[in-house]
């Protein structure tokens, strides 16, 4: 059977949220516990939001850089193992709060000293390998920081405008910051690829998320400002957003700046090339979150007072399509095709022969044809109880109205007690070739454990699970009963 044709089932879960004594999870212990409890209750995938470095709202969709890896997932375990942190700087992180940044730079201070040779001998050639992003970003950070972490576009314009002489000063002036960023992300890659190479070997693959835009205050934009619509200073004409919706009645503002296509197809969609290039070599499957927005995109003039006053500009999605599946590879992008789309969106993502994204908690508005309804489902789909932009389960069952509560319990012919079980269940047994669940569901979490509300500025992403939660043997079996009866075990 070939592989994209396969029955598997993945779970949901960003490292952030994976328990840690040093604040937000990472990429040590607890990710290596998770890959083990994944390979015993049968799931062949491990889904994560984006692993890029977040702006201060924690937002994995709004990154510093769409190439970099987050320097907060860095195991400090990992880096006391080879002597670059002292037991005492462990100690240090255990007991306050915000310091695995100053950390990660000791480690780096320690780095020529300290280090075996086989770490120092890789460093060199992964600075050649990511040239085309690195020296830009760990030079965009360093400046960044130095300015008091204002955006780019307010910085002064010999360092705005990337002027030669201006940048060739800055990077004598921050050189050790910057090779310390650019060891930061060397440490990333390398733990990646070890806790990657650790799932395959137990049968999981980790399937990735690429967020369509890139944030505004960006070493992307900074240092390619001609492949976006971004005047001379920085400022938007037009931002990104989406029309009303099932999240927002007036829409939504999320204030990236739009692609200048005509620009990017010059040159071959290549930092689109280099970008999903990148992204497959961590990921065996990307979703491409908002899919609809390469056939066209919504846009939001500066001056309206709400996204409702935007419009649909169309996009170069054919010959993007082209680049990109050719770049990642048959059966390994996956169209996050929610919202508002249309006959021209449906007919792309089946020309590039992309599966799409069938949410079961989308399905209950009364209508028997509702395509997410699991008798409408359709085999080329990724099939979910819900997602980070959803409530848990039981929390969105907890919030229907006594009709559509019915509605559902009479759909499944289940009572009420049987929830979040009965969503999951539906999910593995639909006829879409893959079934991801979320964690929360699994654990059966109310509304506290929600990772998301689009629309809401604040508290979001920040949900982490508690040491000692319960992923036992039990739980797994469990999981994997249901797997096996679905024909989902295995990766």
């Amino acid at each position: 059977m070939a592989e994209e044709s396969r029955r598997r089932a993945g779970l949901l879960l960003h490292p952030t949220s994976l328990p840690s004594p040093y604040g937000a999870g990472d990429l040590g212990h607890s990710a290596y516990r998770f890959v083990e409890f994944l390979a015993a209750a049968g799931f062949g995938l491990w889904q994560m939001l984006p692993v890029v470095p977040p702006h201060r709202d924690l937002s994995p969709y709004d990154a510093l850089s769409a190439f970099a890896g987050n320097p907060a997932l860095i195991s400090l375990d990992w880096l006391h193992d080879r002597d670059l942190l002292d037991a005492s700087d462990l100690a240090r992180a255990r007991a306050v709060p915000g310091t695995r940044a100053g950390l990660l730079i000791l480690a780096a201070s320690r780095f020529s000293s300290r280090a075996g040779d086989a770490l120092h001998a890789g460093f060199g050639d992964f600075r050649a390998r990511n040239a085309h992003w690195l020296e830009d970003y760990a030079l965009f950070t360093a400046l960044r920081e130095s300015l008091g972490d204002v955006p780019w576009y307010l910085w002064p314009e010999a360092l705005r405008d990337r002027e030669p002489k201006s940048l060739c000063e800055a990077r004598v002036m921050h050189a050790s910051r910057v090779e310390a960023l650019c060891f930061e992300q060397y440490v990333f890659d390398i733990q990646w690829r070890e806790l990657q190479a650790y799932a395959l070997g137990l049968g999981v693959k980790f399937f990735g998320d690429v967020p369509i835009f890139v944030a505004r205050d960006s070493a992307d934009v900074w240092a390619s400002r001609h492949l976006f619509r971004i005047g001379d200073d920085g400022s938007l004409a037009v931002e990104t957003g989406v029309p009303p919706d099932y999240f927002s009645a007036d829409g939504q503002r999320w204030g990236n700046p739009h692609y200048d296509w005509e620009a990017m197809a010059r040159e071959d969609f290549a930092w689109w090339r280099r970008r999903i290039a990148l992204q497959r070599e961590r990921f065996a499957m990307l979703r491409i979150d908002h899919f609809r927005g390469f056939e066209s995109c919504w846009e939001v003039p500066r001056e309206a007072l709400t996204a409702a006053d935007g419009r649909w500009v169309q996009a170069p999605g054919r010959e993007l399509l082209l680049a990109l599946v050719a770049t990642a590879g048959p059966g390994t992008l996956v169209a996050e095709d929610l919202g508002t789309i249309t006959p021209a969106v449906d007919a792309l993502r089946r020309a590039n022969a992309l599966p799409g994204m069938l949410v079961l908690q989308f399905a209950f508005d009364g209508n028997p044809g509702n395509p997410y309804l699991p008798h409408n489902h359709t085999e080329m789909s990724v099939a979910y109880s819900g997602t980070h932009d959803n409530d848990t389960t039981l929390g969105w069952f907890g919030s229907l109205d006594a009709n559509v509560r019915e509605q559902v319990l009479g759909y499944f012919g289940q009572h009420a007690g049987d929830m979040p079980w009965t969503l999951m269940r539906a999910a593995l047994a639909s006829v879409a070739r893959v079934a991801v669940l979320t964690l929360q569901d699994v654990l059966a979490l109310g509304s506290e454990a929600r990772m998301n509300v689009p629309g809401v500025a604040r508290g979001n992403w920040a949900w982490q699970l508690r040491e000692g939660s319960v992923l036992d043997a039990a739980l797994a079996r469990r999981l994997r009963d249901m797997l096996a009866r679905y024909a989902r075990l295995g990766g």
